[in-house]
């Protein structure tokens, strides 16, 4: 059974949010960053549900110390803070989802589940959507057995949207992840690579890459 830690410091919300993912997952809970900090180094955590305003070391400065570590564990944050320059901030800092308090819990467990299948695809070197196979091992993408000729950052780039689908990424993110922290390239080149990845897999009826407004990318796979 996959291990969630719930991280709040409201004493109420946190032993809602417990009860309502026990009947699904192992669930373990800290007050505060600090505490939730001393549990990771202790135990295998699957994902972290967070919130954000907590005194000491609130959930962004959570998010940065877990990511700095490179722990890549799945980060949701649940938070009363709902405006786009807040969730910006939280997926620049590498978190996987964000839902707005109050909270559905039917929907957070759902997301859940969904959050642990991208992990897992993640840890695959190759990826298959419908008639989309993409091959990290040989750095091929084929469609209905037919090849499509991608340069080596436009396959890097399809390869990581690919591995998190309905996970956003912003333009600083994947301008790290991709062309390194160093490089100096800007934000028109993650426009560019992905206009002409959209052009190149435009026949892909399986695969959507969709931009988020004020945010950043992420890929659809459709049924």
């Amino acid at each position: 059974m996959s291990t969630v830690l719930v991280v709040e410091d409201d004493y109420s919300t946190r032993l809602l949010t417990v009860a309502n993912l026990r009947r699904d997952f192992e669930v373990v809970s800290a007050e505060d960053g600090n505490s939730a900090l001393d549990i990771l180094y202790s135990k295998h955590i699957d994902v972290i549900v967070s919130d954000i305003m907590m005194p000491g070391m609130d959930g962004y400065a959570l998010a940065r110390e877990v990511r700095s570590s490179g722990n890549n564990v799945p980060f949701i944050f649940l938070t009363a803070k709902a405006s786009p320059q807040d969730k910006a901030q939280g997926f620049e800092l590498g978190i996987d989802d964000y839902m707005v308090k109050p909270i559905d819990y039917a929907e957070l467990i759902w997301r859940i589940r969904a959050i642990l299948r991208r992990a897992q695809i993640a840890d695959s070197r190759s990826i298959t959507a419908g008639g989309l196979k993409v091959d990290s091992a040989a750095y091929t993408v084929t469609y209905n057995g037919k090849n499509i000729e991608l340069t080596r950052k436009e396959f890097d780039l399809l390869f990581k949207l690919l591995s998190y689908p309905n996970m956003i990424f912003t333009k600083n993110q994947l301008l790290d992840e991709i062309w390194g922290a160093d490089s100096a390239s800007g934000d028109d080149t993650v426009k560019v690579h992905i206009s002409r990845l959209r052009n190149k897999i435009a026949d892909v009826e399986e695969v959507d890459l969709v931009s988020v407004k004020g945010i950043g990318y992420k890929a659809v796979i459709r049924a």
